[in-house]
């Protein structure tokens, strides 16, 4: 069903292609511009009909009703001022930052329709080679309203997501973080963590538990390292979490207490089970 006239995705990649792509086999919109910094990518994405046409340059977003910033952390903050100036003032903006209180606090400002959103849908692939329509099925897309959103803004962004295939659930900017710097952020850190603990001369060991594990450390450090600064404090408390975890199986393991040890793994057999 649609709901926007023309829709931009500045930021044509995993989660910008996909969206796109989703858009366009919904029919949500009638038209889809993509922006990016490389002509190439914005060759790629005409050329596999993600979008329908793109351009290199900002003020192509000018007539979009819909603007969708899916670029890394620091560059949603960099470029919303810029970007303000360009868009009408009825144009409904949002961005898929894996973070949200910076970026709420300054977007929420800037524009008068404006609603956060991220989507817990990716790879540790990146790029719209590997965009699909399908991302978003059966996953779940966190909004953070504010007092100052729109109920337009709301509905049409919670419609959008709906019609991809996302379920929404609404959050607090602060409660997103908190809760992301744990369910995904840290997991992050410690994949990234783990392999780098690994001698590079035993990897060629290493079975499936390993690769399984660590399989997101293969995500850009670009992003990464935008998402872990931008959410520091709360990363800061999930690593101290997970050290203080560590410890107490260190300290199992060193005194040799098999009840202690026990307990811990099926605790964490059960936790993990809860997952599904």
């Amino acid at each position: 069903m649609k709901i926007f006239k023309k829709v931009a995705i500045v930021g044509v990649g995993l989660i910008g292609g996909s969206l796109a792509l989703a858009i366009k086999q919904k029919k949500i919109a009638d038209e889809i511009i993509g922006v990016s910094r490389h002509k190439k990518t914005i060759e790629l994405a005409k050329n596999n009909r993600i979008i329908d046409c793109g351009s290199q340059d900002m003020r192509s977003i000018a007539t979009a009703d819909l603007l969708i910033l899916a670029v890394p952390v620091r560059a949603i903050l960099d470029l919303a001022k810029p970007i303000s100036k360009i868009v009408s003032k009825d144009c409904i903006v949002t961005d898929v930052g894996s973070t949200k209180q910076e970026i709420v606090a300054k977007l929420d400002k800037l524009f008068r329709n404006y609603l956060g959103a991220h989507p817990l849908a990716g790879s540790e692939k990146r790029g719209a080679l590997y965009a699909t329509p399908n991302l978003f099925k059966n996953s779940l897309c966190i909004l953070t309203p504010t007092p100052k959103t729109k109920a337009l803004a709301f509905r049409k962004i919670k419609g959008l997501w709906n019609q991809v295939g996302a379920k929404t659930v609404s959050l607090k900017p602060a409660d997103h973080d908190r809760i992301l710097a744990f369910v995904s952020h840290l997991p992050h850190a410690v994949a990234f963590s783990l392999i780098n603990s690994v001698p590079g001369n035993y990897l060629r060991f290493s079975a499936s538990g390993l690769r399984d594990t660590t399989r997101i450390a293969a995500s850009d450090a670009g992003i990464w390292e935008n998402i872990f600064l931008s959410n520091r404090n709360n990363m800061v408390t999930a690593i101290e979490s997970l050290e203080e975890q560590l410890k107490r199986l260190k300290s199992a393991i060193k005194k040799s207490d098999q009840q202690q040890i026990n307990k811990i793994l099926r605790l964490a057999n059960q936790k993990r089970e809860s997952l599904g």
